[in-house]
């Protein structure tokens, strides 16, 4: 089996996580600076067997785009035109970067530790893709 890869996109950065190969839980892979994604991302699918991709879709609370969405739909064309045989998913995001710092959180981090935006984005990535496959499972 492929794995799924999850994109949580941001201006500066992107955060990065990925199914195991059996699609049986996520894990956060990285944060990479938002320039270098498809860079990163080439390199990856030519290790890894990725069989699709989630991206997170920035709504506000009444399902209006927020500031992040033309960027969201920007990475998402680029995304279909480097990568043409790999689907790509939109998946809501809201709440994710909170739960991804009440995660931290519960986790016991360090307060430096958690706020580090990078890790946040990883964390985020890895919320929205265990929720996408729990939804995929029913």
């Amino acid at each position: 089996m492929s794995r799924i890869l999850c994109i949580d996109y941001g201006k500066k950065r992107t955060g990065i996580a990925v199914t195991d190969p059996l699609q049986i839980i996520a894990t956060g892979l990285t944060t990479v600076d938002s320039l270098e994604l498809i860079s990163f991302l080439k390199k990856y699918f030519l290790q890894e067997e990725v069989e699709l991709i989630v991206i997170g879709d920035p709504k506000n609370l009444d399902d209006s785009d927020t500031h992040a969405t033309p960027l969201v739909k920007q990475i998402i064309k680029r995304l279909e035109k480097e990568f043409p045989k790999i689907p790509i998913k939109k998946v809501d995001e809201r709440f994710t970067s909170k739960m991804a710092k009440r995660a931290m959180l519960d986790m016991g981090m360090k307060k430096k530790d958690r706020r580090n935006k990078r890790t946040v984005d990883e964390i985020a990535a890895t919320i929205m893709l265990q929720q996408y496959m729990e939804e995929k499972s029913f």
